[in-house]
């Protein structure tokens, strides 16, 4: 069967499907990445997005809906990263509520290290031939990469069943 709804754009949603498939079947693998210490790729961008909004104050669940994952997932990273001692959690005075977390001194040095190997791994050839298409079309496939991802997360929402309590019953012998 041709699939002709997708018109000239079929080789362009292959590689994004091959891509989307590639990285969730790596997603939560915990590997080296050219450190000392062993991670998943959702934990290091956990680390990389906290140390990107450290100097904003923003709170956890800022960081997650910026990410596109859950409070919940964000919150599980966070926790394996606080105990790799790759991060440092912290409150307000007079609001313990509100959690911030913060980068440790051995995270930024794992992080240092990871981004000089994946950046020899992948990135250069990626920037290479980044460098040769222009902002134009630079700025179209970011949206293209934006408007997937978001009917992604908005579908997924949605398919969602809603939660209802469920009485539980006395019990009886």
């Amino acid at each position: 069967m041709k699939l002709d709804w997708m018109g000239d754009h079929r080789e362009l949603v292959e590689k994004i499907i091959k891509y989307g498939n590639a990285y969730s079947n790596t997603y939560k693998l915990q590997r080296s990445y050219g450190t000392d210490m062993t991670f998943s790729a959702a934990q290091i961008q956990t680390l990389e997005y906290i140390l990107e909004a450290e100097d904003q104050e923003e709170k956890m669940s800022e960081m997650a809906a910026r990410l596109g994952v859950s409070r919940s997932t964000f919150s599980k990273n966070v926790k394996n990263l606080t105990e790799k001692g790759l991060l440092e959690k912290y409150h307000l005075s007079g609001n313990r509520k509100d959690i911030y977390v913060k980068p440790s001194a051995k995270g930024r040095e794992v992080y240092t290290k990871y981004t000089a190997f994946v950046r020899e791994l992948c990135f250069d050839d990626i920037f290479k031939l980044a460098d040769q298409i222009t902002e134009a079309d630079k700025k179209s496939f970011i949206r293209i990469m934006d408007l997937f991802a978001d009917v992604l997360v908005w579908y997924g929402e949605k398919e969602q069943e809603p939660r209802k309590l469920i009485k539980i019953e006395p019990y009886s012998e």
